[in-house]
C-alpha cells in the first residue's frame, strides 16, 4: 500500500495534479518550452484526462525517497521526463493500492539515457523505500552485453565504495542483493526455451526493437503477480525489425493515445520525430531525445557529425542515425522494395473476390523450405492479392527463421509440413481448391522451377505447351518492377492482414541492373526468405492476362 504521506486526486473535487514532478514536464510540453512530438502532446492530454476522471493516490513520500537516491549515481539529477516517469510509473496508485500503471512502454532516441533510467529504477525498487521484500528486478535483453549494461551501472556504484556498501548490499558478477529487503537485481538473456523469469517484482526489457517474437516476453513475465505490485517495462530505441514486438507495442501506444482502446495499465511514452523531413532542423532533434537540451555540448556535436554523414550517404552504414537517434525507421532505403508504411498500407482488407478472374504466381527455391503461391486480381488500376505458403519443418534453415510460423499457420496463410519436403500434391490440391472459388486464368512460375511442378499443374489444367503457364525469366522481373513499384507508391495493391507477405517483401531488395533496369534479390541468403514476394512478382509478370471485369447490369424486361 502507498505510504501515509500521499496526495489524493479526486475527479469531482479537484482536477489539478498535485505533484510538481508530473506537472513540470506536462507544462514544458504543453507550453512549447521544449520541442516534442505529437505523441508527447497526446500523452499530456491523456495523463490529465486520467487524473481528472479517476481517483488516484500519489505517494509523495516514496517519491522523495527515490529522488534521494540520485546522490549515489554518477549523474547529479534526473531530467524532467525521467522524473515524470519515476512519479507516474513507480509512485501513482489506484485507490485499492495497486499501481495505476504497471507497464511502461518507453521509446526514446539513442543517447537519451535509457540505461541510466533502468539502473536507477532497479535500485529504487530493490531498497526498503519500495516497502516490498524480495522485490526482484530482472533486466532482459537479446545479448548478454546489452543485458549487463544497466546491471553494471549499479555494480560500479557498489564497487566504487565497497566498505560503505558492503553492510547494505552484497554483489557479484551475476546478481546484486539488497541485504535489508532480500531483493535482487539480475540480468537475463534471450534463452526463452531454457529459462523462466522466476518470481520477479519487475521485468525490464532492454532494446525491445531486437525482439522478433513475443515468446521471450511471455516466458520472462510468467512470474509477475507472485510478488505485490508486479511491473514490466519496455525501454528501447527504435529499430528496423518490422512486425516484431516493438511494432506491436508502438501500435498499442497509438491506440491508447488516440483513445481507441483502454490503456489496461500501460503508460505510453514515445519520443520520435514526426516526419523524416524534420531531421534537417536540429532544433527538432529533442523530439526524439528529450534529454538533448540537458546533455553536454560534445554530445550535440557528435550528433551533428552523424547527421552530416547520413545526409551525404543515407544508406552507407549511416541508417542508424535516423532509426536509432531520431526514431524514424529507415531500413535500407537504397535497396528496399518499398517503405514499411507502404507495406502496412498494402495490408488493408480486400473485398470478397469470389468468382473474380485472376492469375497465379508460384515460387520456391527448394521444396524442403518455403513454397509460396499468390493469386493476383485486378480491378481497373487496383490490384488485390491472396497469398498462401507452405513451410517444410525439416528445413535446414528452420532455426534461423525468426517470425512466428505457428501464428501464421493459425491465420491460415501458412501450412506447416512435417515431412522431408513440401510435396507437389499439397500444391496441386490447393490450386484445385482455389479453382472452385476463383477463375484462375493462367499460372506463372520461374523457368527453372517449372519442371518440378509441371505434372501437378497439368493435372489441374495448366501447361506451358498450351500457353496457360508462363515461364518467368529475370528479364520479366525487370519489366514489371516499375508496375510493382507504382502499385506500392500509390496504394494500388492490397493483400489483407498478412504478416508473412510483409516479411517476404521486407526481406527483398531492388538491385540496379543494365540499362537503368532493376532486379530483385534476397537481402540475406538464408534467414530472410523472399518466396512470397517473388510469387507476387511472378503473378505480376502476367497481370496483363487478367480479363477486365464487367459487373452484370440488371435490365427491366421489355414489355410489348
Amino acid at each position: 500500500m502507498p505510504a501515509a504521506n500521499t496526495t489524493t486526486c479526486k475527479a469531482r473535487k479537484r482536477k489539478q495534479i498535485r505533484c510538481t514532478e508530473i506537472t513540470e514536464y506536462l507544462r514544458l510540453v504543453e507550453t512549447g518550452k521544449v520541442r516534442s512530438c505529437e505523441r508527447q502532446k497526446k500523452l499530456c492530454a491523456y495523463v490529465r484526462r486520467v487524473f481528472a476522471t479517476e481517483e488516484l493516490v500519489i505517494d509523495t513520500a516514496r517519491l522523495e525517497k527515490y529522488k534521494g537516491f540520485i546522490r549515489f549515481f554518477p549523474f547529479d539529477r534526473l531530467f524532467p521526463w525521467e522524473t515524470f516517469l519515476l512519479a507516474l510509473f513507480l509512485c501513482v496508485y489506484r485507490k485499492d493500492g495497486e499501481p495505476r500503471w504497471d507497464e511502461l512502454i518507453c521509446i526514446v532516441g539513442r543517447g537519451a539515457g535509457k540505461n541510466g533510467l533502468i539502473s536507477f529504477f532497479s535500485w529504487c525498487l530493490t531498497t526498503a523505500a519500495n516497502g516490498i521484500e524480495r522485490y526482484n528486478v530482472n533486466i532482459v535483453a537479446n545479448s548478454e552485453e546489452q543485458a549487463m549494461t544497466s546491471f553494471n551501472d549499479v555494480r560500479d556504484i557498489l564497487d566504487g565504495d565497497p566498505l560503505h556498501w558492503g553492510p547494505k548490499w552484497r554483489w557479484n558478477k551475476k546478481e546484486i542483493v539488497n541485504r535489508s529487503t532480500g531483493s535482487k537485481i539480475k540480468y537475463l538473456t534471450s534463452g526463452a526455451n531454457s529459462k523462466d523469469g522466476g518470481r520477479p517484482g519487475m521485468v525490464v526489457f532492454d532494446e525491445v526493437h531486437e525482439y522478433v517474437r513475443w515468446k521471450l516476453v511471455e516466458v520472462m513475465t510468467t512470474g509477475l503477480g507472485k510478488v505485490d505490485h508486479g511491473r514490466a517495462a519496455y525501454i528501447t530505441s527504435m529499430g528496423d525489425i518490422r512486425d516484431g514486438v516493438l511494432d506491436s507495442l508502438l501500435s498499442d501506444c497509438d491506440d491508447i493515445l488516440d483513445g481507441d482502446e483502454p490503456d489496461n495499465g500501460r503508460l505510453p511514452f514515445v519520443c520520435t520525430l514526426d516526419s523524416r523531413d524534420e531531421v534537417h532542423d536540429e532544433k527538432n532533434w529533442e523530439k526524439a531525445n528529450p534529454s538533448l537540451r540537458y546533455l553536454p555540448p560534445r554530445f550535440v556535436a557528435k550528433l551533428r557529425k552523424e547527421y552530416q554523414k547520413w545526409r551525404k550517404n543515407p544508406a552507407g552504414g549511416n541508417a542508424s542515425f535516423m532509426t536509432r537517434r531520431m526514431g524514424i525507421p529507415q531500413g535500407d532505403i537504397e535497396h528496399q522494395v518499398t517503405s514499411w508504411e507502404n507495406l502496412k498500407r498494402a495490408s488493408r482488407p480486400v473485398p470478397d473476390l469470389t468468382g473474380w478472374p485472376c492469375v497465379l504466381g508460384l515460387d520456391f527455391a527448394k521444396k524442403d523450405d518455403f513454397v509460396s503461391a499468390v493469386l493476383l486480381f485486378k480491378d481497373g488500376e487496383r490490384f488485390y492479392a491472396i497469398h498462401h505458403s507452405w513451410f517444410c519443418l525439416q528445413s535446414r534453415d528452420r532455426a534461423r527463421i525468426k517470425p512466428p510460423l505457428d501464428d501464421w499457420a493459425g491465420m491460415g496463410i501458412l501450412t506447416l509440413v512435417d515431412d522431408v519436403e513440401v510435396h507437389t500434391s499439397l500444391i496441386r490440391q490447393w490450386v484445385s481448391d482455389m479453382q472452385d472459388v476463383y477463375d484462375i486464368e493462367m499460372v506463372a512460375i520461374d523457368d527453372y522451377r517449372y519442371d518440378t511442378l509441371h505434372e501437378a499443374l497439368r493435372d489441374v489444367g495448366y501447361d506451358a505447351a498450351d500457353g496457360t503457364v508462363f515461364r518467368v525469366r529475370p528479364s520479366n522481373h525487370m519489366r514489371v518492377q516499375p508496375i510493382i513499384n507504382s502499385a506500392f507508391l500509390t496504394g494500388g495493391i492490397a493483400w489483407g492482414d498478412d504478416p508473412a507477405m510483409r516479411w517476404f517483401t521486407n526481406n527483398t531488395k531492388v538491385v540496379p541492373f543494365a540499362n537503368g533496369n532493376y532486379k530483385y534479390e534476397k537481402i540475406s541468403p538464408r534467414d530472410r526468405k523472399t518466396d512470397g514476394f517473388m510469387a507476387l512478382v511472378a503473378a505480376f509478370c502476367i497481370q496483363d492476362k487478367i480479363p477486365e471485369r464487367y459487373e452484370p447490369v440488371f435490365m427491366e424486361p421489355l414489355i410489348f
